[in-house]
């Protein structure tokens, strides 16, 4: 029957994996944290240098002239923030920038990879600090350098290049070849041989001998890099104000960077206004000269006439006609100027331009209008009155254009930026990265994330048998015991491999209230079953491989079997590394070998534990040819008549996989009786050895499941884990 529970996740089992690999998980936990610990500590602190940036609505002229208001359209219009951003990252600023500081030129000091920079920043001595290790070509604190001027061929721009500090401030300059280019002392200009290279440093703070690195990259990598580090945005929607920031490991730095960038916009904003205007009154004056000389010409003529003619007066009649068409004119002019600056932004068809077109056909009209009164005055007056309009318009236009030209330059003397810093640059006095608790947490969080993985993946390559179910289930073998694993045992054994006891120990009489004494117990009382119907009342106990635990099984089963008043006798079959007889404080002696070759009797080979009833043969001499001496027919005949002295024959034998004498054995006791160990064997093996038997036409009878883990298997199990340590104590 399916049982319904495999459908959910099992979380018992989960738990229980996860103690299994307790310590797996956290050394790696511990490791990713102690990497994550060496990131924060050799990490390089970021300082960010924050300021504000004002930007006007308008680009007019400010304050209380309100006469120059009407060049307003000539010195800009308003600006957009979008557009000023991009200007604050453009070339042209940060070129200025990168010109002025000298960013093209970088000069740093050469330290130890990994380490060597975090230890060089947390030193604080006056002077350079001493070598370690006796590396004295690296830096380790103290050191400085400023280069003022590096000039090098085309060929080396971009390209790394070492300067070794010497002896009384002087050095030596080599290529990325390590060829030298030229040698220098500080505060002196250097020239290569062939001129090509120089060299101007202004400080050198170092030990002789330590190294720096200095490259002189172009304008558009250093352009590139400040660009990189360089974060503007509008601070909030509409409202004019950029926030600009600057990113970079020396504090003074970030903000020396960022004020000079924020100077160079502001200037570049003046500069750019009074470029508006110098441009215009260019042009005005350019147009006065002509405007003077047309304005002398009309008063020239018109005095002419009059001497030629004599005084003529002009009447009220005329001088009214004159007033009107000078004005008309005038705003002729003035309008077609403005259609001509409208005409340089919209077509024809924009409303504006189609506006100043109506007012426009509406003068003409009006000065047509004009001229027809005028053509009903005598010649005379007509002339008069039209030398007269030459002399008044050529006046109007030339005192406007006059006052225009002063006007700006009033407004060039008085030119602001649009623009204005409102808060210049500051730098925190903690670095924005790296976050060392950040760098912690997230350490930690992926070192338990990977332990997990791995975990999971050892489990999927690990496919081995973990409890009994699935001995059951996939071999339709019985388990006739789980036995727990004993901590006990693993003391004990540890002690005889080391020699520390001569007389050997049992975990049956050393400690018979463990667990595992508890679940051979139960087999004692179970083994019935296994010799049900055998001929003979001899038991084989193997493994598949070595390490299950075979002869822990079989001795103390033996003691468990005689501390309830059976006779037993327990045969150390493995004639290749037999060593039950250390458990008992036996030496090896004569035994099976010795028997089968005749060499001596029963009753010289079969030796007393210590334990009532309990009686042990060991192997004796190893031979060269066990599998030979188990098929000899006096193997046999000693397995028969041990049976006749005891109640219960034992024999331990080497893994079936491993050799064949378990199979040669099998075929000569009543019942075969496979160890397995929890975690160790995978199902194939076990079907492996059961087949091995088969063809040697062997029946296993069942299985001992040994090593089984009880506080693991409560977790996995939940109430049914208890039920073997809840018998084994009650």
């Amino acid at each position: 029957m399916r049982d319904d529970r495999d459908d959910f996740i099992n979380l018992g089992e989960i738990i229980a994996v996860l103690l299994e690999y307790k310590w797996l998980i956290l050394a790696v936990t511990f490791f990713a944290v102690f990497i994550g610990a060496v990131v924060a500590f050799v990490s390089t602190p970021i300082y960010r240098a924050d300021g504000l940036v004002q930007v006007q609505d308008s680009k007019g002229p400010k304050g209380g002239l309100a006469a120059l208001r009407d060049v307003e359209a000539v010195l800009g219009e308003n600006s957009s923030v979008t557009a000023e951003l991009e200007i604050l990252r453009s070339r042209m600023i940060l070129g200025r920038v990168v010109e002025r500081l000298r960013l093209d030129i970088r000069a740093t000091p050469d330290y130890f990879p990994i380490f060597g920079r975090a230890l060089a920043r947390r030193y604080n001595g006056d002077q350079p600090a001493a070598p370690l290790l006796g590396l004295g070509s690296y830096a380790w604190g103290g050191e400085r350098i400023t280069v003022q001027t590096l000039e090098v061929p085309s060929y080396l721009v971009g390209l790394p290049l070492t300067l070794i500090a010497g002896d009384n401030g002087g050095f030596t300059l080599y290529d990325d070849q390590d060829q030298p280019l030229l040698d220098g002392s500080v505060g002196q200009p250097a020239s290569s041989a062939d001129g090509k290279t120089t060299l101007f440093v202004a400080e050198l703070v170092a030990r002789p001998g330590t190294h720096f690195d200095l490259a002189r990259i172009s304008q558009i990598q250093a352009i590139a890099a400040l660009r990189e580090d360089l974060e503007v945005r509008e601070r909030a929607r509409q409202s004019n104000v950029i926030e600009a920031a600057y990113s970079d490991a020396d504090r003074a730095e970030a903000e020396r960077l960022l004020n000079e960038v924020l100077n160079a916009y502001v200037r570049q904003n003046v500069e750019y206004r009074s470029a508006e205007a110098d441009a215009t009154l260019a042009f005005l004056e350019k147009q006065l000269p002509e405007l003077k000389a047309q304005l002398d010409t009309a008063e020239a003529a018109y005095n002419d006439y009059r001497q030629t003619r004599g005084s003529v007066d002009l009447t009220l009649e005329t001088q009214s006609v004159l007033s009107s068409i000078v004005k008309v004119d005038a705003d002729v002019v003035e309008l077609q100027q403005k259609r001509d600056e409208l005409r340089q932004r919209f077509t024809p068809e924009h409303p504006q331009v189609k506006a100043i077109d109506s007012q426009l056909g509406r003068l003409r009209a009006v000065r047509g209008t004009l001229d027809k009164d005028v053509n009903r005055l005598p010649d005379t007056q007509q002339t008069a009155l039209r030398l007269r309009r030459d002399v008044e318009v050529a006046t109007a236009l030339y005192t406007n254009l006059l006052n225009s030209a002063q006007q700006l330059r009033v407004a060039r003397a008085g030119t602001v930026g649009d623009v204005r810093v409102i808060d210049p640059a500051a730098t925190a006095p903690l670095p924005v990265a790296p976050r060392k608790a950040l760098i912690l947490l997230l350490s930690g969080v992926l070192g338990v994330l990977g332990s997990l993985g791995l975990v999971w993946a050892i489990r999927s390559l690990r496919v081995v048998v973990e409890d009994p179910q699935t001995i059951e289930r996939e071999l339709s073998l019985p388990v006739y015991a789980t036995v727990p694993d004993s901590k006990d045992e693993a003391v004990l054994s540890r002690a005889i491999a080391r020699g520390k006891t001569d007389k050997g120990q049992l975990l049956a009489t050393a400690h018979p209230d463990d667990d595992a004494m508890e679940s051979l117990r139960s087999l004692r009382t179970t083994l019935h079953f296994a010799l049900l119907g055998a001929e003979k009342g001899s038991v084989l106990i193997t493994g598949p491989a070595p390490g299950v635990g075979k002869s822990f099984i079989s001795k103390n089963l033996g003691a468990v079997l005689a501390q309830a008043g059976k006779r037993v006798m327990l045969v150390d079959g493995d004639l290749r590394k037999g060593h039950i007889n250390k458990a008992f404080g036996i030496g090896r002696g004569v035994g099976v070998s010795d028997y089968i070759m005749g060499a001596a009797s029963i009753e010289q080979i079969v030796k007393p534990t210590g334990i009532d009833n309990f009686s042990l043969v060991t192997t004796g001499q190893i031979p060269p040819n066990p599998s030979e001496l188990l098929m000899h027919p006096r193997f046999a005949a000693l397995l028969a008549e041990l049976e006749k002295q005891c109640d219960v024959l034992i024999i331990d034998a080497p893994p079936v996989l491993a050799v064949s004498d378990a199979a040669i054995i099998g075929r000569q006791v009543g019942a075969t009786l496979l160890v397995a160990r929890a975690g160790r064997h995978p199902v194939r093996e076990l079907e492996q050895a059961i087949k091995r038997f088969d063809q040697a036409g062997v029946e296993v009878k069942g299985f001992v499941f040994n090593g089984f883990d009880l506080t693991r298997q409560r977790h996995r199990f939940g109430y049914e884990g208890y039920h073997y340590q809840y018998k084994y104590k009650a």
